[in-house]
């Protein structure tokens, strides 16, 4: 299977969740796991990412700051929403505050099912989310 040509960079946002998904975002990144053999790198800048990672529901606190990482990363770019939180809102979707899943701030190319999301289904969505970048 080939995949794109360069490495793909990974930014993972923490939306509003209960930290369940973000523990096993950074499962993937353990030798048990190794996210790293797709060439996936972990980044911290919205300008250097290929994939935006989130986990958790959009609020109305940080649908700005989703928007804002959205549209600081350079074309093509994939959005991959971990978790039934960042799907629908998952058990958070009746608060005052939340607006729902990732979808309704920007496109999602992938979503991740679980609660929590295995590391396994975590990487295989960043596989699928390759297939839109290279």
């Amino acid at each position: 299977m080939k995949y794109a040509k360069k490495s793909p960079w990974i930014l993972h946002y923490d939306g509003s969740s209960c930290n369940g998904c973000d523990i096993e975002v950074l499962a993937c990144l353990n030798p048990l796991f190794d996210i790293e053999r797709f060439g996936a790198i972990n980044t911290g800048n919205p300008k250097h990412a290929d994939i935006l990672l989130i986990t958790g529901a959009i609020n109305e606190q940080n649908i700005s700051v989703v928007k804002q990482l959205y549209e600081q990363m350079p074309n093509p770019k994939a959005v991959v929403a971990v978790g039934v939180c960042a799907a629908t809102g998952g058990i958070f979707k009746d608060c005052y505050n939340m607006i729902g899943g990732v979808g309704e701030a920007i496109p999602v190319d992938v979503y991740v099912p679980g609660c929590a999301s295995r590391p396994e289904a975590i990487i295989d969505g960043v596989v699928k989310a390759l297939d839109k970048i290279k």
